[in-house]
């Protein structure tokens, strides 16, 4: 069986010369200014500053770098595009544009849409729609369970052979460890990565913040950390038992990373993944009672937001995961206990890191680029690389321009950003996605 693929409308390929620009990529150990030509959508040549322009070898697209820096296109494992079914908080042509527009040149999206893609078919017909409308490269997840019920596995063998880049049930977790068990057994002969969304029903039930002194404050049902955290163990103990592949979204909560460091030291297969909101927010944001900062996880404390850092900067935890998710402004503008949890994230999450992580001297920028680009690899997916003969997946980025989120719109069709609102510094330019220009920079303010 092939490896499944992400998949994009058809386009012209790029063929342009990106003149004197800071290139960075850390894993090709690069961080100098060159000349970088894109000839046929592929990285054709990396050359010193101002000896690209050869007469009779013009590209039909010249771009000055000035003071933008040209980075590995991001890749974001876990994204929401509500297609079938809630086409009006999100599309696959608004979702991908919103992931171009934050620098992405691929993502996954999750399958808890309405109907859920549980069987073949829904999935081709996801597919052919990518292929009509996505402007970056797109990769289907498909659900463990059908309905994501947790009661009967889905036809795992047929999913994976019509394109499914791994399985989850995310929004809901395998509450039954019998049933995470059966599904790994069935990993052994489909291959692709089992995420998983972890959270114990029993505890979390009723709650629509973390548990703590916020929550008792507000007088408001709270969710214990031990809801995720008890789970994550579990399940890596399963993965270990069953020598299968889990990977884990969004981790919020401190013994979580605890939990995953413990697994891959005893060799288990396990990989794990953060959020933006989780590394930069905590639970002490929510006495406004935002509803945009209302989450599944729920952001956590002080301490649980050092550990995800400390994970991520460890490489504990492997990858930056965005888990975009649109709810229209209706469902958001109600109170509190009653709005769904979810926020967007795409068109913000590398400037957000970069301006609270990187510019304080938190992480370095190259730990933050490989993280938001290693998601690729955790799905059995080409890294994005900035090397000749490659496809190009690039991000233009200019490092020094600050910005205000939602302040012109966005991209995408939903506006419940956590992040709307806040300077962040760093806007993309330009994305270019397996070989195609996906977007150019619209108008935007600069700010001091």
């Amino acid at each position: 069986m092939s490896a499944p693929t992400l998949v994009r409308r058809q386009a012209p390929p790029a063929d342009l010369l990106i003149g004197d620009v800071r290139v960075f990529d850390p894993r090709e150990r690069i961080d100098t200014r060159l000349d970088v030509r894109v000839r046929d959508g592929k990285i054709a040549e990396l050359a010193q500053p101002g000896t690209l322009d050869r007469e009779g070898e013009e590209a039909s697209e010249r771009i000055d770098g000035g003071r933008a820096s040209l980075l590995p296109g991001l890749f974001d494992p876990h994204v929401h595009f509500r297609t079938p079914g809630q086409e009006h908080k999100e599309d696959l042509e608004t979702g991908t544009r919103a992931a171009a527009a934050g620098g992405f040149c691929g993502v996954i999206a999750m399958p808890n849409t309405d109907p859920v893609i549980d069987s073949a078919p829904l999935l081709r017909s996801l597919r052919d729609a990518a292929l009509r409308d996505a402007r970056v490269p797109v990769g289907f997840t498909a659900a463990i369970t059908r309905g994501l019920a947790g009661q009967e596995l889905s036809e795992m063998a047929s999913l994976r052979q019509e394109g499914a880049i791994g399985f989850t049930d995310d929004g809901r977790p395998v509450a039954s460890a019998g049933m995470l068990r059966k599904a790994l057994q069935y990993q052994r002969l489909c291959g692709g990565v089992l995420a998983l969304h972890e959270e114990d029903p029993s505890l979390s039930a009723g709650g629509s913040m973390r548990e703590g002194p916020v929550s008792a404050a507000l007088g408001l049902t709270g969710i214990p950390s031990v809801s995720e955290s008890t789970m994550v163990a579990r399940d890596a103990e399963l993965a270990l038992y069953e020598q299968g592949r889990v990977h884990f979204q969004h981790l919020s909560a401190k013994a979580s990373v605890e939990a995953v460091a413990a697994a891959k030291q005893r060799g288990a297969q396990v990989s794990a993944e953060a959020s933006p909101h989780h590394l930069l927010l905590t639970e002490e944001e929510l006495h406004g009672l935002d509803t945009r900062l209302k989450m599944n996880p729920p952001l956590g404390d002080e301490q649980d937001r050092q550990a995800i850092i400390e994970g991520l900067r460890s490489g504990v935890i492997d990858c930056v995961a965005t888990d975009h998710a649109p709810h229209s402004r209706e469902e958001k503008e109600v109170p509190f206990e009653q709005a769904p949890m979810g926020t967007t994230g795409l068109e913000t999450a590398f400037p957000a890191l970069y301006t609270m992580l990187v510019k304080p001297g938190v992480l370095d920028l190259g730990t933050l680029v490989e993280r938001m680009t290693l998601g690729a690899q955790l799905f059995d997916l080409p890294l994005p690389r900035i090397a000749v003969g490659e496809p190009a997946n690039l991000a233009l980025i200019d490092l020094k321009t600050g910005w205000v989120p939602g302040e012109h719109g966005w991209e995408s069709r939903s506006a419940n950003c956590c992040f709307a609102g806040r300077r962040l510094q760093g806007r993309v330019i330009m994305t270019i996605a397996d070989g195609v220009i996906a977007y150019r920079q619209r108008a935007f303010t600069v700010v001091a």
